[in-house]
């Protein structure tokens, strides 16, 4: 099995190519035709067929976003239980105060940095963008979908 690329900022993302290059498109161009379709031959067949596939098109999105959403959850509770095992207790105290977004962009951060840019994250404000510019030791995730 080959080796995984070591994961940092500028290579994190990932795209799931069944549902990003097919999925999606094919559900943009029903939805597509079904509008040129309604233009061109106004009818109630038209009317529904533009009905459903929109309803198909947002149950697809919607689909996903409940996956990622539940990902976010578990990371959320991921992170704070490791920052209750990492941080020392002044910030410990703090873990309610992170959002849900600063929670996510610090499990790429490693056990050894984390306690100093949580810290940061806190007392900054920092986005989930320059919370993860400023990891230095990459915490890889490969299993975000």
């Amino acid at each position: 099995m080959a080796e995984k690329k070591p994961q940092t900022f500028a290579n994190h993302t990932r795209l799931d190519p069944p549902f990003h290059f097919f999925l999606l498109p094919v559900a943009a161009l029903v939805v597509i035709g079904g509008l040129i379709h309604l233009i061109w031959r106004p009818s109630w067949h038209s009317a529904s067929f533009l009905v459903i596939s929109v309803a198909a098109a947002l149950a697809l999105l919607k689909t996903r976003l409940y996956a990622l959403r539940v990902q976010d959850r578990v990371i959320r509770l991921e992170e704070r239980l490791r920052m209750a095992a990492l941080l020392p207790e002044p910030l410990r105290s703090r873990i309610p105060e992170f959002t849900e977004r600063q929670l996510i962009a610090l499990r790429f951060a490693s056990d050894a940095e984390l306690p100093t840019l949580a810290g940061r994250a806190l007392s900054e404000k920092l986005s989930p963008a320059d919370i993860k510019k400023a990891i230095q030791v990459w915490r890889p995730d490969y299993w975000r979908v």
